[in-house]
This record gives structure tokens, sequence and C-alpha cells, in this order.
């Protein structure tokens, strides 16, 4: 038996990655991929393509593939944002026998019959959710983060907090308020936000280090009255 590394698409030129897709595509016999199919039979991670493109969907149309879809019409990114909700709605990852209705939108049927399981759907979700991710600066800590200076030349992050990155950082903070610990898990009903720590008006960048999970009490009562 030869043991081989998989090639990595980290490497390629955007021409590439697009060439690989409809590579696969052809492989298939069809005139489209999905996140799975590319993940099983494309030289790297779908979630290269997608920091490249902005999306799958995109990457596809670049491609000139068609969009991809099951026989009744969901996207993968339908599915995707439908456990995402789960997800924040449970606190938690949900398991195998949670994701049914009302609660989800899809059975976990579907998600087996798109990624071939239910580990595999949730492992090509965890990349889908990290595909936004970006670099963020090599600083020491958090107030560098936020007290960059406001210059017309230098390039800052968007004010707007993604889905995803939302996302992250309450996986991240528990589901639970940083400031009082409150959670949905022990009272229902609780609303979390996730918000700068620094306010983005005050030179603060929506980066990890500098976003927060906060009840809607606490992050209200905050405003923006930071005062730097």
């Amino acid at each position: 038996m030869k043991f081989e590394l998989r090639a990595t698409a980290r490497g390629l030129s955007n021409e590439e990655l697009l060439a690989d897709m409809r590579r696969v595509a052809q492989i298939l016999g069809r005139q489209t991929v999905t996140l799975a199919e590319y993940t099983q039979n494309g030289r790297g991670h779908c979630s290269t393509i997608q920091r490249r493109f902005g999306s799958w969907f995109k990457a596809l149309e670049h491609a000139g593939l068609q969009p991809s879809r099951s026989p009744i019409g969901i996207t993968d990114e339908s599915l995707f944002e439908n456990l995402r909700i789960v997800w924040i709605e449970l606190g938690r990852q949900p398991s195998y026998s949670e994701v049914r209705s009302p609660l989800s939108q899809f059975s976990v049927g579907t998600y087996e019959n798109r990624f071939g399981s239910w580990s595999n759907a949730l492992q090509v979700f965890v990349e889908w959710v990290n595909s936004d991710e970006t670099p963020e600066p090599d600083v020491s800590s958090r107030q560098d983060v936020a007290l960059r200076p406001l210059t017309a030349n230098l390039k800052r992050t968007k004010r707007e907090i993604s889905e995803r990155l939302r996302f992250r950082i309450l996986v991240r903070d528990g589901f639970a308020c940083r400031a009082c610990g409150a959670s949905p898990l022990k009272t229902l009903g609780t609303e979390l936000h996730v918000d700068h720590v620094i306010p983005w008006s005050k030179g603060g960048e929506t980066v990890e280090n500098n976003l927060e999970t906060k009840c809607s009490r606490c992050n209200l009562g905050k405003g923006n009255a930071f005062d730097v």
C-alpha cells in the first residue's frame, strides 16, 4: 500500500481552483458539484474556495457550473443556515435525534442523504462556518486592536458582524452573557447579542478578540458609552 499526502488547494490560482471544480463535476457527470462532493473528490478543502470567491454558489457561477441543489431544491447553504439556527436555539451542538421538526426545518435524513452521514454533515458545516474568517492583526492585546488610529488610509474591518462570526463568538462564549452569565440554557427566553467590546465608532475592530456575548439587558445598558 502506498501512502500519499492529499494535495492542497491553497497554492492554486483562482482559475486552477475553478478548473478543479469543473473536473470534479465532469467526474460526476453533472453540471454542478456540492460541497460534500468536492470535499470527497477535489484537490483541497471547499473552505479555501469559499474564502477566495465569497461563497460556494459564487464559485460555481465563476466556474460556469449550475447551483448545487438536492432533487427537491434545497441548497447546501440553506441546510447550513438551518443547522446554525438549531445550534443557537439549543446553545450547543445538536444531537442526531434532535434534528427534527419543529426545532429543525429539515430532517437528519436530509443531511445524511446530502453529506453521506450526520458526522460528515457536521464537519462540512464547521468548514462553512469558518469560511468567512479573516486573519486578525498580530497584536498582543485587545486594546491594541481597538485603539488603532482612525486615519483615512487605514483599512478597517466592517462594522457589521456576519452571522457566521456571530455564531463562532456564541460558541466560544458557551452561549452565555460574559457580564452576568445569563444563558437561554438556564433561563428560557434569554436573548443573547454579540457586540464590540470597544465600539466600532471608537476605533474598535470587528475581530474575535474585540467581540463578546452579552444578554440583551447588559448589552443595551452598555450602549455606546465607552470613552477613549
